[in-house]
């Protein structure tokens, strides 16, 4: 049976890695903290603040610490909140963007019900879903959002064929632009850095840079050039790495009024081809090769075999394409002429659009069918940048890391939430996976550093971030997978255990609606908070909603009035896929989103799958995975847990035919 914290001794911490000197040591200053502490809770607060654990210690001594301390607690049943092992501070907390809004605005929204940012952060929170208007008319004042002509109001719901309501009505701008322009709030002066990057295999030069100026003066020839090339109103695709040149072709593109078409540069032609067609795209920027993990591999010749009519080819090295281009295709170099012999270079002047005008064009996975084309706005960027400044509390002058990419929900998301707070956008163009990436973080000097949890087990397995200094990370962040506690140990350790911000959402949202706060204690791998302004209930397997705060599994229905959400698909009925036989939840119908949810007795949350991938066992929606996952995991069972997998998958099939 594992031992409890109070019956480690030294051999154990000798065992786990650290030398008989250091274990003496270590014995020394963890015994003193247990004898003045009662709870588990306390203790691993203690150990966090005096910093006892370190990021140079083995990770097999912070599981000892971690697992001895928690394994027999209350915390262990299911029933229980998970461990908790970051806390805020309340001076840290009064630091924080939304720490500071609360106390600049919070007396007055709130009166005498109103303490300190942490003990009244989950008052302020329901203050904000039921008063929308109010949270982002200040909100707007934070970010780097100017109007050519203002909006009527924040929230129109007076049409009933619209249950998410009408967001800024009115409104004119170029979110693109608002990115570009320098302003004091945030405080984004032209020689402030909008991004920095180096390449793999460069990881040992200096880290490259980019003011906000010299971005803005490389914008004006890259739009003039499209303007040339292309109509206002063309869908463009980008199917590319997401390095600084696909960034400024993103901006570039909305800027002079066009449409983004996201792909991801791991398709295979077919998807690539499936997505041409939906977004009728007439042309598509990409590059001649991938170069990741030191080797590189073939992309213009796949953008080819999609039948792309207009491929305009950026080299992967050096300044000229490596591979033989079509006629009608062109070279980067070639393109860039035809901005430079626009009249108006290097100067450009947005095209101003109405706030609803689609500004890009993303895509569900499409693992189940034909993927959703998810029209974004120049609303949806703003949902974006608020949520990173208000849960992951992005400030100017920090510095923003997150491997991803331009075809999925998360290249977007960062680049908008950089631009429009001040904050420096960090890319390695190369894969996240080596020790490559880890150094341009240390480097690059990141503070918010995001990831997929697929990523940081690779890390932690392949053990190639050790020695790296990462401790100038404030927060983590994590998406797109189910989280691991034992990874999300390894990873917060990294930084003197930071918090690691989860979030939960989609394309379609513009953000997650489930996510982590600085305001609030975190557990490793469970989100703490639904975000800003939104709501949301869990139904049970009779579709009704669970009493609020009660600790439950189910579907997770959304409040309808969520800023940046879509109200309409290009290749699908919206209403059908969102709203169509969703229960009506005080006055207004809830929109539909997917995830099996559970709500714990303190009020966490767990994401546990999809519901179309669940059984309905004794009224309860149970995931698949979640049953599989629980299943013995030997050699003998290798086979049946395979076949069970595969049964449910056809029951779930059926069920859904019927």
């Amino acid at each position: 049976m594992a031992k409890t914290i109070r019956e480690l001794q030294v051999k154990d911490f000798v065992d786990a890695g650290l030398s008989l000197a250091e274990a003496i040591q270590f014995d020394g200053v963890l015994r003193e903290i247990v004898s003045l502490c009662v709870s588990s809770t306390d203790i691993w607060r203690q150990i966090v603040t005096r910093r006892v654990l370190k990021p140079s210690h083995p990770h097999s001594l912070h599981q000892l610490v971690y697992y001895s301390l928690y394994h027999s607690s209350s915390h262990a049943s299911d029933d229980a909140d998970p461990p908790l092992y970051w806390f805020p501070s309340l001076k840290q907390a009064r630091r924080t963007n939304l720490g500071r809004l609360m106390e600049t605005y919070g007396p007055k929204l709130l009166g005498d019900s109103y303490k300190d940012p942490i003990t009244s952060f989950r008052l302020f929170h329901k203050f904000s879903v039921e008063h929308p208007q109010e949270y982002w008319s200040i909100v707007l004042k934070e970010l780097s959002v100017s109007f050519i002509k203002a909006p009527r109001c924040i929230l129109d719901t007076s049409d009933p064929s619209k249950p998410g309501g009408t967001w800024l009505p009115g409104a004119v701008l170029n979110i693109a632009d608002c990115c570009l322009q320098p302003s004091t709030r945030p405080y984004k002066p032209d020689d402030s850095l909008a991004i920095v990057w180096r390449d793999e295999g460069f990881d040992d030069t200096e880290v490259n840079h980019i003011t906000l100026k010299q971005l803005r003066q490389q914008l004006a020839l890259v739009a003039n050039a499209i303007e040339a090339t292309f109509s206002k109103g063309d869908a463009i695709a980008i199917d590319m790495q997401m390095t600084a040149s696909a960034v400024i072709i993103y901006l570039a593109i909305v800027l002079a009024g066009c449409v983004v078409v996201s792909i991801a540069d791991s398709f295979a032609p077919k998807e690539i081809a499936t997505r041409l067609h939906i977004s009728k795209a007439k042309g598509i920027f990409t590059q001649d090769f991938i170069s990741r993990g030191g080797r590189k591999f073939p992309l213009y010749s796949r953008v080819v075999e999609a039948g792309a009519s207009k491929v305009i080819v950026l080299p992967v090295i050096g300044d000229d394409v490596g591979v033989q281009l079509r006629e009608q295709d062109i070279s980067w170099k070639a393109f860039l002429s035809f901005g430079r012999k626009h009249p108006r270079s290097p100067h450009y002047s947005p095209v101003y659009q109405s706030i609803d005008s689609v500004t890009n064009i993303l895509f569900s996975s499409g693992t189940t069918g034909e993927p959703k084309a998810i029209p974004w706005t120049h609303l949806s960027p703003i949902r974006s940048a608020a949520d990173g400044w208000a849960c992951i509390d992005i400030q100017a002058g920090d510095v923003y890391c997150w491997p991803t990419n331009l075809g999925w929900v998360m290249g977007p998301t960062l680049l908008y939430s950089c631009f429009l707070t001040g904050t420096t956008l960090a890319l390695y163009h190369g894969s996240p996976l080596g020790r490559g990436f880890g150094k341009f973080v240390q480097d690059a000097g990141v503070t918010h550093l995001g990831t997929v949890p697929s990523i940081v087990k690779a890390w932690k397995n392949t053990r190639c971030m050790e020695g790296l200094d990462w401790t100038k990370i404030k927060t983590f962040c994590s998406t797109g997978e189910t989280s691991n506690v034992d990874d999300d140990l390894w990873l917060s350790s990294k930084s003197y255990y930071k918090p690691i911000i989860e979030t939960c959402g989609g394309s379609e949202l513009a953000s997650g609606y489930v996510m982590g706060s600085l305001l609030q204690p975190q557990a490793f791998a469970t989100f703490s908070t639904p975000s800003m302004t939104a709501g949301f209930v869990i139904l049970d397997g009779n579709g009704d909603p669970y009493p609020e705060d009660v600790p439950c599994v189910g579907e997770v229905a959304l409040f309808p009035h969520i800023m940046g959400a879509t109200e309409r698909l290009l290749n699908a009925d919206h209403d059908e896929v969102y709203f169509k036989g969703m229960p009506i939840y005080k006055g207004k119908v809830l929109r539909r989103h997917g995830d099996i949810v559970k709500r714990t007795v303190g009020g966490y949350f767990v994401v546990q799958g999809r519901a179309d991938d669940t059984m309905n066992l004794g009224g309860i929606k149970v995931s698949t995975v979640k049953i599989v996952a629980e299943f013995p995991r030997t050699a003998s069972n290798k086979l049946l847990r395979r076949v069970l997998r595969d049964q449910m998958k056809r029951e779930l099939s059926l069920h859904s035919r019927l």
